[in-house]
């Protein structure tokens, strides 16, 4: 369960607060859509779960507690990749260019930085190949730099193969609908609907303004974000 309780919290360099007090519980193998308008502080609360630094938590916390032991591990301190390494994925709005580093290796990477022991190159390369035809993926982009060159379309997709490869426990995806065309968002949520389904246990948080978000996702939970608060939900 990620459990987000009376989360407040600004820019680090900023006294004003963006997050007013943000409630949410969210568990395993649910889908919940928060909308709302711009500033509301939507990508705000994608940050400030993730680790950015240039947020700081002022006040409340955020919780993974183990639905199967009494595991509970408080995130406010820790560093962005060891929520990672706890299970938390976000999909960004807008992905970086990363000249010179190889898509394919820091996937590998990634992947084996939450595994006992390494999986070797070749394992990992028939791996990676299923999950990008899974979601119908581009291969030939798998020996490009990271996002590279890329188009927004293609970016966006990366994203998803990352989330399919790594398999985190809650992904977060901060508009990842946003700027593509309409044949972009199928493949996109197409690729999230297939993940689901190999991953059932898999919680997703989905961040959007597309109204048409809903005849591609069935979310159990639908939230609006207003100054800084979770202000419905249904």
């Amino acid at each position: 369960m990620l459990k987000i309780t009376n989360l407040h919290a600004k820019l680090a360099d900023e006294n004003k607060e963006i997050l007013t007090g943000v409630n949410l519980t969210v568990n395993s193998g649910e889908v919940h859509v928060i909308q709302g308008v711009n500033g509301s502080g939507k990508s705000t609360l994608a940050a400030v779960l993730t680790g950015h630094p240039g947020f700081k938590i002022t006040e409340g916390t955020i919780e993974l507690i183990g639905e199967d032991s009494p595991e509970t591990i408080l995130l406010n301190d820790l560093e962005a990749d060891q929520r990672a390494l706890a299970g938390i994925f976000l999909a960004n709005q807008y992905p970086m260019e990363i000249p010179g580093v190889n898509l394919s290796n820091f996937l590998r990477l990634a992947y084996n930085a939450r595994q006992e022991k390494d999986v070797p190159v070749f394992k990992f390369r028939k791996l990676l190949k299923e999950r990008a035809a899974l979601i119908n993926y581009p291969e030939h982009l798998l020996d490009r730099n990271l996002n590279e060159g890329f188009s927004g379309g293609e970016k966006k997709k990366t994203e998803i193969l990352q989330l399919a490869v790594l398999e985190p426990r809650y992904a977060i995806l901060d508009e990842t609908d946003s700027g593509l065309d309409k044949q972009a968002i199928t493949d996109v949520f197409n690729g999230i609907n297939k993940i689901r389904e190999m991953n059932p246990q898999m919680a997703f948080i989905v961040i959007t303004h597309y109204e048409k978000v809903f005849d591609y996702i069935k979310p159990q939970f639908v939230h609006i974000m207003e100054a800084g608060k979770l202000t419905a939900a249904n």
